[in-house]
Formats: structure tokens, C-alpha cells, sequence
């Protein structure tokens, strides 16, 4: 539970609502309520002890022989002792007080607050039981102690309606507490998802740059691997040659570092500021320049390209075509040194558009590449087509050649 969700005086909340809180013992509240309970307790116990043995009484119905009033006051202070005990157990507190509720007036206020405290902890039910049960009891306490001042019968109504009251009083602020505690459970329930959602979106941001990450630094990287063979195997070229390999070894490795240093710096991040603008994402439009980097590194690329309305292909799915291309380039470098690659996009709008990389399997298999790979970069591709609604097939074709193809949705 967040510190928010704290109240600021848990010591003035009762014990039920404190427990949600996160707090089990009695608090403060309690103790003052539970003392407030005894006194009163205690305090009527004395006058109906000291009214039914004064030489007048003013209520007849606590007349009676002595030895029962002497047994009335002993119940009375009892019954008023073990309100102490209510809380943890007012069920059993309640049965075992059903004796007294035929004969004892003193402990009349007693056993109307044990009735409450019922109505409070436990379900209507069981509430509603042990009311009943009282209500039957006073029928053989007017029998016992009859009200001369009014009728059995009005006299026991009275009590019912009384012993009702004290029910429906109880039933209330069961329910306020009940409702106090879901509202309390739903806003923490509320403030648990935000966090997963935000969680999730972090998550979701972090996998979505890596997938970005592991797309341009395979591509910069397997450059800088291209031109740096160069320059091993012909380390005998013309100075402008190797001048012009060294510029673009200087400009991929400097350009790979930035784009490293930008995502970790993204990672390392508690949250990914969304205030922050990004660099412009490569569309349709930048992919000859994607080409023209491969061929000025000795790879053979021819491109046909048939796309209708080119300017007004989606962001989104020029950057999907982008990326796919950039992979099928990325790989040919890696796993077939040498061999030609073909790149054809075509398409329309409300035609969907299609773009495939072919090249020509090394003569004698795949050998292990001088740049390794996590084998991630095709899954990648896979996943960033399925969200974008298209489709994606890849391997070795009829011909032998390895295939890298997919459809992306175009809308009219």
C-alpha cells in the first residue's frame, strides 16, 4: 500500500477499518469506546441497585426478594466487566448472557450494548438470531418482574421496538464500514493496475526500442565490418579508396554510438519521458539511401521499384518496409558475403504493399558469420508485421535462393 493510502490519524478509526489499514490491535478509538461502554455499564448497574434497595423505589419493576437483587447487581457488574472482551468474541459473549436477559435489570445496558456489538462484527443472521432469541427471553422477564405502570403486553412491545432500534443502529454503521472498506479495496485495486499499465507501457516502449536498436546497429555494424574486410584484403588500394573506407568506418562507428548511448540512456530511465522527441523515423522515401550504403560497401543490390502514389504510403508502413529491407541487407552481408541482392517493392493503395529481398545461397551453405548474431532480427520483423496486420514469409525458395518477402496493408 502506497503511502497515500495511509490515513492521516489511524488512531481515530475503529478497529475494523484500522485492520484494512494494515494495523490488527486496538486502537485508540477503541479503548475510549470500550471504556465509555463500561462506565455506562457499570454506572446504570449501580442505580438499579441502589433504586431497588432504597426504602422507595421508583421503578416498581425492580422490586423483589433481596437475595435476587443482590444476584441482579452481581450479573449487572459482571455483564458490564465483559464488555471489555466484546470485540473478540460478541457471539459467545451474547449466548452466554441470554440468562440474564429473564431476570437481570442491571445489566440491562450491558446487554443492549452486547446486542449492538453483534449487529456491528457479525452477519444480519446471526444478528437477527440472537435478537429474536432476546425477544422471546423478555416475555419471561415481565412474567418474572411484571410493570405495574403499564400492561405486559405494552411493556414488552416497548422492549421489542427498543432492542430493534439498537439492531437497526448496529445493521447501519456495519454497513458504513463495509462500504468505507470496499471503496478503500477498489481505490487500491485502481491504483495497483495504473501501476501495471504503466508498467506494461514502459515494457512495451523498452522492447519497441530494442527492436529499433538491434535493427540499426546490425545494419551500421555489418557496414562497418564490410569496409573494415576491405581494407584488410586490399591493403594495397589507392589512398582516396582508403580514405573514402575509413570516412564511412568513422561516420557508422560514430553513428552506432549515438544511437547506443540514446538507448541506454532510455533504459536506465524510471520512465520514458514522453515529452521527449525522437529523431525522424526512416520512411518509404529514405530507402535508396538504405541502398546506396550497401552498395558503396561492395554489396551488388539491384531494386525494382513499382509502387503507385509512393508519397502517400503511411508513415507506419514505410518504416515497416524500411526496417524489412534493412534486415534482408543486414543478413545478406552476414550469411552470404558476396552474393547479389535483389529488392522489390510494388504496390497500390487499397492494394496493400509488398516488398521482398532475395538473394543467392553461398555456394557450399551458410558458414558461420565474422559478425555475430542473436538470431533475434527476423523474429523482430515477424512481430513488428503481425501488429502492423500484414504477413511475412521467409527461407529458401524452389530456386535455392533465400527469400525474405511480406505484405503489408495499404489502405484506399
Amino acid at each position: 500500500m502506497t503511502s497515500a493510502a495511509v490515513p492521516d490519524h489511524p488512531w481515530l478509526l475503529p478497529g475494523a477499518l484500522a485492520e484494512a489499514a494494515g494495523r490488527t490491535r486496538r486502537t485508540t478509538r477503541d479503548w475510549l469506546v470500550d471504556a465509555l461502554c463500561f462506565l455506562i455499564a457499570l454506572g446504570f448497574a449501580l442505580l438499579a441497585f441502589e433504586d431497588a434497595t432504597s426504602a422507595a423505589p421508583q421503578f416498581a419493576l425492580n422490586t423483589g426478594p433481596a437475595w435476587l437483587e443482590e444476584l441482579d447487581f452481581a450479573c449487572g457488574l459482571a455483564a458490564a466487566a465483559a464488555l471489555w472482551v466484546r470485540r473478540r468474541w460478541p457471539v459467545g459473549l451474547a449466548l452466554a448472557s441470554l440468562p440474564l436477559a429473564t431476570f437481570a435489570v442491571s445489566a440491562s445496558a450491558a446487554l443492549l450494548i452486547i446486542i449492538f456489538t453483534v449487529a456491528v462484527h457479525r452477519p444480519f443472521p446471526v444478528a437477527a438470531g440472537l435478537v429474536s432469541v432476546h425477544v422471546l427471553l423478555s416475555f419471561a422477564y415481565y412474567g418474572l418482574r411484571p410493570d405495574p405502570g403499564a400492561g405486559f403486553w405494552a411493556a414488552t412491545v416497548w422492549t421489542v421496538l427498543f432492542i430493534t432500534a439498537v439492531l437497526a443502529w448496529g445493521m447501519f454503521v456495519r454497513a458504513r464500514r463495509q462500504l468505507v472498506v470496499s471503496l478503500r479495496e477498489r481505490a487500491e485495486r485502481a491504483e495497483a493496475e495504473q501501476q501495471l499499465r504503466v508498467a506494461q507501457a514502459r515494457h512495451l516502449e523498452r522492447t519497441r526500442i530494442a527492436r529499433e536498436m538491434h535493427d540499426v546497429l546490425a545494419h551500421r555494424i555489418s557496414l562497418l565490418s564490410l569496409h573494415a574486410g576491405a581494407l584488410e584484403f586490399r591493403p594495397d588500394a589507392p589512398p582516396e579508396e582508403v580514405a573514402r573506407a575509413a570516412g564511412v568506418i568513422r561516420g557508422s562507428a560514430h553513428a552506432a554510438l549515438q544511437d547506443l548511448r540514446e538507448v541506454i540512456g532510455v533504459l536506465r530511465a524510471e520512465t520514458v519521458a514522453e515529452e521527449a522527441p525522437e529523431r525522424p523515423q526512416p520512411t518509404l522515401g529514405d530507402l535508396p539511401a538504405l541502398v546506396e550504403e550497401s552498395r558503396a560497401a561492395g554489396v551488388r543490390v539491384g531494386v525494382r521499384d513499382l509502387v503507385t502514389a509512393a508519397e502517400q504510403v503511411p508513415a507506419a508502413v514505410g518504416r515497416s518496409v524500411y526496417r524489412i529491407v534493412q534486415e534482408g541487407l543486414t543478413n545478406a552481408r552476414k550469411h552470404a558475403a558476396g552474393a547479389g541482392v535483389t529488392v522489390d517493392v510494388a504496390g497500390a493503395p487499397g492494394d496493400g504493399l509488398t516488398v521482398e529481398v532475395r538473394n543467392r545461397w553461398p555456394v557450399g551453405g551458410v558458414a558461420s558469420p565474422e559478425i555475430p548474431g542473436a538470431g533475434t532480427g527476423l523474429v523482430g520483423i515477424a512481430e513488428r508485421v503481425s501488429l502492423a496486420g500484414g504477413r511475412l514469409e521467409y527461407g529458401r525458395d524452389d530456386s535455392g535462393d533465400f527469400r525474405l518477402a511480406a505484405w503489408l496493408p495499404w489502405p484506399a
